[in-house]
């Protein structure tokens, strides 16, 4: 595939969203709710699920300051007892909302050789995409009891096809940007020219989209060359080198992603301020379901890590609520809010 074929078309300034800068800071909690696998890998057969009944672990910290969070469901989760039984508990009680993700080498039509290229599921056939994601809806849609309408592509493999797809399947929500990330070199999407702004994929403006939050903090940003400098960063060299470290360590550029896997809350805390000060009143924080087991990911190999993920949503959500007098909201919540208002 030509790189030029990952690249998310950069949509025109008018369809982005800017919320009035006095209005309060809004907060997003979006998990990737998904089967226990092996990440350098992907093999249909790994579809355990045991880690969905340890979401309870998060879910009484974001209960304690009234945080809907979204899961975003994946095939093996919805098409199980062990998946469905603990997340639809929490979805009869109003305590959280639920999307779609798909990840392709798990979800039917079984039509594709599995490599690291159809990992993306923005490089599969059109028809076989649209397929996919509607035998996924399908499946939340017959265990939940709702259909999901807020979508994440595994993997961020958003395609040159996926957006179509999705309007097609009743989606008005995508949550699959990455800001700033170029995976191509791993056979993904390009979203270098990307920020953390929500904006409309379509002029009709019927398709909205809710980045990641990340941000470039650091001096490079300020003299706004961020986007210019960080490519370069990412490159093997600049790997071997240690450029991001030493870039980070000297205050330069540094790019932080909001999220409990890999981040420490004191550079969470350090990307909301820098990015509240910028005017940005969104902020959405997303991890891995399987990371609530222990083993689960590679951010928590023990008992340790695992304790130190729940401080530091409790921490977060304290200085977000508080510090930052922020408010929760759900992602259909955001969305009203861009049709109500402007941009």
């Amino acid at each position: 595939m030509k790189p030029d074929e990952t690249r998310l078309a950069f949509p025109a300034p008018d369809r982005f969203i800017h919320f009035p800068v006095d209005s309060p800071p809004l907060l997003l909690v979006i998990v990737d709710a998904e089967e226990e696998f092996d990440w350098t890998s992907y093999r249909r057969t790994a579809v355990s699920v045991d880690n969905i009944a340890r979401q309870i672990l998060a879910q009484e910290v974001l209960d304690r300051f009234g945080v809907v969070p979204t899961y975003m469901v994946d095939y093996p989760v919805a098409s199980q007892d062990q998946g469905i039984r603990p997340l639809a508990e929490f979805l009869a009680d109003g305590r959280c909302r639920i999307g779609a993700q798909l990840h392709s080498w798990v979800t039917p039509p079984f039509d594709e050789e599995i490599s690291p290229h159809t990992s993306f599921a923005g490089n599969l056939p059109q028809a076989l995409e649209s397929a996919k994601i509607k035998r996924l809806t399908t499946a939340i849609e017959t265990s939940f009891g709702v259909r999901p309408t807020i979508y994440r592509a595994g993997r961020y493999g958003f395609g040159r096809n996926t957006a179509a797809a999705l309007c097609t399947h009743g989606y008005n929500i995508d949550c699959s940007v990455l800001p700033w990330v170029n995976l191509q070199p791993r056979h993904g999407p390009d979203f270098s020219a990307f920020g953390p702004d929500p904006f409309w994929l379509d002029p009709d403006r019927s398709l909205l989209e809710l980045p990641l939050t990340a941000g470039m903090v650091g001096l490079m940003d300020r003299l706004g060359l961020a986007e210019t400098v960080y490519p370069w960063t990412t490159s093997p060299l600049a790997a071997r080198l240690r450029l991001p470290a030493v870039m980070s360590r000297l205050r330069l550029l540094d790019r932080i992603p909001l999220t409990p896997e890999g981040t420490t809350l004191a550079e969470a805390k350090r990307v909301t301020r820098w990015l509240a000060a910028a005017g940005h009143r969104l902020f959405s924080v997303s991890y891995h379901s399987s990371s609530l087991l222990v083993g689960g990911t590679p951010y928590v190999r023990n008992q340790a890590d695992l304790t130190a993920l729940l401080d530091w949503l409790q921490g977060y959500l304290d200085f977000f609520f508080d510090e930052m007098a922020g408010k929760a909201a759900t992602p259909q919540d955001i969305r009203s809010r861009a049709l109500d208002g402007p941009g």
